[in-house]
């Protein structure tokens, strides 16, 4: 790979790293889980989506991505001692709660509201005037909350990517539901070497275990996912072009 098409963080040589942040001082932090995605995603679908895509936004835009999160906050339940979170409580008969192979992300809210506080410390550290973060909806929900107040405290701006308002009946969004449509097709067009089909039921009358939106059996495809990523990239080219504008015109 070319030394300017190089955007993650971790390629970077200290020279490469001052290049591109004096251009565009954007770091893209990916949301993402160590969790089920259905039978026919991998287990760390939310940071390959949203690295996926930053990827895509970095070399049109500019800007450096962050190593993807794999730790998240998420709905929490204990029963009978034991843990049960996300898609664990969603999706199954009488609304029993079972524990879905491979997950293994959850944090307490807080202790991810700090971990958020300290990423966005070393940032301002090292210069950056602009974040973007997205991927798992829980975490990306948090941040989306503390925006207002990690801004002004940071003297930074700060963005995430789902449309306003965010609609989770919305396949051209980016991560707009869970192991369905939207993230079957996103995963289709990133990833299809980590897209397997052929475990979900043949029978569309049985509905696939924990899995949140249209059914990916009838709806995805990979061309739904190219069009949402360029629909998005897009859209977010022009919100971070102003933005650009902005810290450019603030520094002047």
């Amino acid at each position: 790979m070319k030394a300017y098409n190089r955007v993650l963080y971790t390629e970077l040589t200290p020279k490469e790293f001052r290049k591109r942040i004096r251009k565009v001082p954007i770091a893209y932090l990916p949301l993402g889980t160590l969790e089920w995605h259905g039978e026919h995603l991998p287990l760390g679908s939310d940071g390959l989506q949203s690295q996926g895509f930053f990827i895509k936004l970095a070399q049109e835009v500019g800007g450096i991505i962050l190593p993807m999160l794999f730790v998240g906050p998420d709905t929490h339940k204990v029963i009978q001692g034991r843990e049960f979170y996300g898609m664990d409580n969603h999706g199954f008969p009488k609304e029993e709660s079972q524990q879905l192979d491979g997950s293994a992300y959850w944090v307490d809210e807080q202790l991810f509201i700090q971990l958020l506080n300290a990423i966005l410390k070393q940032l301002t550290r090292a210069g950056f005037k602009i974040v973007v973060a997205h991927g798992h909806g829980p975490s990306t929900e948090i941040y989306k909350k503390y925006i207002p107040e990690w801004s002004k405290k940071y003297e930074m701006l700060m963005f995430h990517c789902w449309r306003e308002p965010f609609t989770d009946e919305d396949d051209s969004g980016i991560q707009t539901d869970h192991a369905a449509a939207n993230e079957t097709s996103l995963m289709m067009a990133l990833h299809p070497e980590l897209v397997e089909m052929q475990n979900l039921p043949q029978d569309l009358n049985e509905f696939p275990v924990a899995i949140a939106g249209h059914d990916p059996r009838i709806y995805a495809s990979a061309t739904k996912g190219f069009e949402a990523i360029r629909l998005q990239v897009d859209r977010m080219r022009e919100i971070l072009k102003d933005a650009l504008s902005k810290v450019q015109s603030d520094a002047g």
